[in-house]
């Protein structure tokens, strides 16, 4: 199974051999079985791309699941001699820095004892590390396969442009047209917070390309400084700016046609044993339930 999963992480049965430090033969030696068994196949070729079959897809899902509810119950095992529950999750930056201080606060307070291990990363690097069973569970804000995970609905944040009180425009911002001509502040590709900008720009036939000056900025706290200073324009979740905007150290930029609203979304494998247990946390990370002992 793991040579299988390799090959679908790489697409390509030469590559996959590399990272395994075995043969190609025996890469597709240990797919054919795998397809032999359940009785059917798992790639196929469109072009010269190797791509997987609806049925390759489902096995996929299956085993991530599995390796990773493995892991869980192997981090689970060895927790049991401490006699302490064992919290592995991760958010992403907007979340992790903002969010969460707050919820596990709450958390550690209610329990001592409690093992806890937040990461925070964009997006993509959080499902890759909860595909790999590097975490249980993640808060991100941004894209994802749903057929791949289950999920609860966190929270709705408005998204919205600021700069700071002192920004000197070229144009009178109106539209969302008018700052391309300004300095974007933004974060690197695979984080939830840029993506959302970027597919919104895309519905409105627009690219990151349109603004004449950007700078990638892999950190919320630096980009905000940024924009205080008065070095470009930003967009960001509201709650993330919401203390600066209260103290006047920035201000929102009103845009007539830029109005933009995203999820915040709990999620982990689809089909997971432990879905109850996460649907729990769920709950107490959201102050909908009570306390509770929860075992994970």
């Amino acid at each position: 199974m793991k040579t299988f999963l390799m090959v679908c992480e790489c697409m390509n049965f030469t590559r996959a051999a590399e990272e395994l430090n075995i043969t190609q033969p025996a890469v597709s030696q240990h797919v054919r079985h795998l397809e032999n068994y359940y009785n059917t196949r798992l790639f196929h070729y469109e072009g010269k791309k190797l791509r997987l079959t609806e049925a390759g897809e489902m096995l996929r899902n299956a085993s991530l699941t599995m390796m990773h509810d493995e892991s869980s119950l192997k981090g689970r095992i060895e927790h049991l001699s401490e006699g302490r529950q064992n919290i592995r999750f991760g958010a992403t930056m907007t979340v992790g820095e903002v969010v969460m201080p707050g919820v596990l606060e709450q958390c550690l307070q209610n329990d001592p004892e409690v093992h806890l291990h937040m990461e925070v990363a964009n997006t993509q690097e959080l499902l890759n590390r909860l595909d790999n069973g590097k975490i249980d569970f993640a808060i991100v804000e941004g894209f994802f396969k749903k057929t791949e995970y289950d999920f609860l609905h966190y929270s709705t944040e408005k998204y919205v442009a600021v700069c700071s009180p002192s920004y000197r425009f070229q144009k009178i911002p109106v539209r969302l047209e008018d700052v391309f001509c300004e300095r974007l502040l933004l974060r690197e590709p695979g984080s939830g917070t840029r993506e959302v900008l970027e597919r919104f720009l895309d519905s409105q036939n627009y690219g990151m390309e349109d603004f004449e000056k950007t700078a990638e900025i892999g950190s919320l706290h630096t980009i905000k400084e940024l924009a205080k200073a008065g070095c470009g324009i930003t967009f960001l979740y509201e709650i993330a700016v919401k203390e600066e905007l209260e103290k006047g150290e920035l201000k929102l930029i009103n845009l007539e046609n830029c109005q933009i609203y995203h999820d915040f979304t709990f999620i982990w494998p689809r089909g997971s044993i432990y879905a109850d247990t996460y649907s729990g946390l769920f709950q107490q990370f959201t102050g909908n339930a009570p306390y509770f002992i929860y075992d994970i």
